[in-house]
């Protein structure tokens, strides 16, 4: 399209709709894929075929090669040796769901892209956005392969390593949060300006449930939720000797692998966004700002999160509290993104560039 085209044949409302349904992708992919992490399926396929990987296993020769290469591993050796063509195809098609929805939602993302890339539907500064977030989609199949592999044959590890989990969840919920903001952005409202300080705080509760994401990461790839399950104390005390939070060295690697320095870690963001959650209601209550309603549900969200998790450890992370958790994760930081964009700006859409 020629940088001259009239900004009439931008389409943002078509544009807009496509985004949402493309978060709604991201969204369903990130429950399927928590759902297979929890119920521990994401080694059941040891292979990496973006193209026939498609399809699934039809006949019971094609089910027993499958199960045969899953037998190979460490995982089915120490920790499901024995187990039953049924429970092996149960716990594949986790697995094959979440990357088929993982392939949908590129396809449903670089499709009609293309499509209103060629009818000059988009603007040039949003098109170098959404090419970004398409190359940081595409890197994430390559970033969950290299996960995956992480506990196939040849590793000593029953698990995929929980660096390269909290790296491939925390980067889908970026990519997500991209989506949409950007989504959020080519709405056209009038807003009554936010003061400084209720815009700087929904924004930091947004970008704090991202690093909270990636802590619930690492508990969940450490099983850190199975141990310590006692509230509010965590190894008989609020805060733990620094004896056992730092016996690792080098230090930093407590922050990756030491179990209750994780979980104490994940505990202590929690209450922090909790605290931020509600002085931000506050205030937006004591400003009389329309943002009001926003800032009490994201409150009431992260507070039911809170209870959630507290529920969740004390019963040693049963799978559907754990599944529940995970869900109402995601939910929050929905909730998060949308409060905070709609607080960055007044009323003028996405303008082109």
């Amino acid at each position: 399209m020629s940088s001259s085209a009239s900004v009439s044949t931008y389409r943002p409302r078509a544009v807009r709709i496509w985004l949402f349904a493309v978060a709604a992708m991201i969204f369903a992919t990130l429950v399927v894929g928590g759902a297979t992490r929890l119920t521990e399926s994401g080694l059941s396929i040891v292979e990496w075929k973006p193209v026939t990987g498609v399809l699934p296993p039809v006949s019971e020769p094609e089910w027993l090669a499958e199960f045969s290469k899953y037998q190979q591993i460490p995982q089915y050796k120490e920790r499901n040796s024995g187990m039953s063509l049924g429970d092996f195809k149960t716990i594949y098609y986790w697995e094959w769901s979440h990357r088929v929805f993982a392939r949908l939602t590129g396809a449903v993302f670089l499709l009609p892209f293309l499509f209103f890339l060629w009818r000059g539907w988009i603007p040039p500064k949003l098109k170098t956005r959404l090419w970004v977030i398409f190359g940081a989609g595409a890197a994430l199949g390559a970033v969950g392969w290299w996960m995956v592999s992480s506990g196939l044959a040849g590793s000593a590890r029953v698990s995929v390593s929980q660096y390269r989990l909290a790296f491939h969840l925390t980067l889908a919920c970026a990519i997500y949060f991209a989506v949409l903001w950007t989504a959020q952005g080519l709405a056209t409202r009038t807003e009554t300006a936010a003061p400084a300080r209720l815009r700087i705080t929904a924004l930091v509760l947004s970008l704090l449930v991202l690093v909270q994401i990636y802590l619930g990461a690492l508990v969940a790839g450490l099983d850190a939720g199975l141990t310590y399950n006692t509230w509010p104390l965590i190894d008989g005390a609020f805060i733990p000797d620094s004896a056992r939070l730092w016996f690792e060295t080098p230090a930093w690697r407590n922050l990756f692998e030491n179990t209750l320095t994780v979980q104490f870690n994940h505990r202590m963001v929690a209450y922090t966004i909790w605290l931020i959650a509600l002085v931000h209601a506050f205030n937006a209550w004591r400003a009389h700002h329309r943002a009001l309603h926003g800032a009490a549900m994201i409150a009431v969200a992260v507070t039911l999160q809170a209870t959630l998790g507290i529920v969740t450890l004390l019963h040693a992370a049963p799978l559907p509290l754990a599944m529940a958790h995970q869900l109402m994760a995601i939910v929050v930081l929905t909730a998060a993104i949308i409060h905070a964009e709609r607080l960055s700006r007044r009323s003028t859409p996405f303008i082109p560039a």
